[in-house]
Formats: C-alpha cells, sequence, structure tokens
C-alpha cells in the first residue's frame, strides 16, 4: 500500500468510495435518513472536483485501486478521513493517519482537530485523540451527532 497526494482522476473513484462507506459502514450508528443527507445518491461531481482539487487529500492506494482518503488543512483539521467499507480493520487508516500526522509535525502544525461520527470515534480515541465535545450538525436539513475531538503533537 502507498499513501501518495490526490490526482483529478481520483474524483469519481472517491466520490463512490465515500458513498459506499457511509452506507455500507456509517449506517450502523446512523439511520437511513441521516446517511442519505450525509452521502445522497446524487452528489455534483463538479462540486467534489473543485473541493478536492482546494483540499488536495492523501490518497491510499492498494495495486492500483483507492482504498482510502484523508485531508488535513493547514490549520490541523482532518475534513474528510474514509476508508473503502471493503477494507475497513486492516491498517488503512492507521497508515493514512500516520502519513498525516508526520505530514502536519513537518508543516509545524501542533494539533490535529476533527469532527468524528459515531463510527469513527473509537479509532481516533485509539489514535490518541480525545473528545472536546459532542456536538449536533445539520447536513441537508437532517441532523447528525458528532464529535469534535483534537490531538496534540
Amino acid at each position: 500500500m502507498i499513501i501518495r497526494e490526490y490526482k483529478l482522476s481520483d474524483t469519481k473513484i472517491i466520490m463512490k468510495l465515500f458513498y459506499d462507506t457511509v452506507h455500507e459502514i456509517n449506517i450502523c450508528d446512523y439511520t437511513q435518513e441521516q446517511v442519505n443527507a450525509w452521502a445522497p445518491e446524487s452528489m455534483d461531481y463538479e462540486v467534489w472536483q473543485k473541493r478536492l482539487q482546494a483540499k488536495l487529500p492523501y490518497i491510499a492506494e492498494n495495486n492500483g485501486e483507492i482504498i482510502g482518503f484523508g485531508e488535513l488543512e493547514p490549520d490541523g483539521h482532518i475534513d474528510c478521513f474514509y476508508c473503502h467499507s471493503k477494507y475497513q480493520r486492516k491498517g488503512i487508516g492507521s497508515k493514512l493517519l500516520t502519513h498525516i500526522e508526520s505530514t502536519a509535525k513537518f508543516r509545524g502544525i501542533k494539533r490535529l482537530y476533527t469532527e468524528a461520527s459515531i463510527t469513527a470515534k473509537p479509532f481516533f480515541q485509539n489514535k490518541g485523540f480525545s473528545i472536546v465535545r459532542e456536538q449536533q450538525v445539520e447536513r441537508r436539513g437532517v441532523w447528525f451527532q458528532n464529535y469534535v475531538m483534537e490531538k496534540y503533537l
């Protein structure tokens, strides 16, 4: 497995990975209405392309297949962080997060933070993140519970 930078040609695959992961993994902790609002069936390619070009996520790739992605913003915010639904609990997230942490340290970022789903909370806790607060967020008129979490490097 390698971790590499985003390429424009990754966009559709990342969109599908995001959709599938939310609908196949996060559905265990959220309602159908919530996952449909979080990852709608009709996602806008142009919006995703612009978003990914701005965020420049790191891509986890195995034998040419994209199996995860994660974003690191200049202030230490990890926005999207998803592993393929078929590759859960295989170390992909750990390797991706290690890469993000190393990159953050190299850039002089002292604190990482994220808004972790109920599903992702145990992963981030296991990696040394602490819960700052539980919160309710709204997506497309539907409310979700998630957790603001942080880790000092």
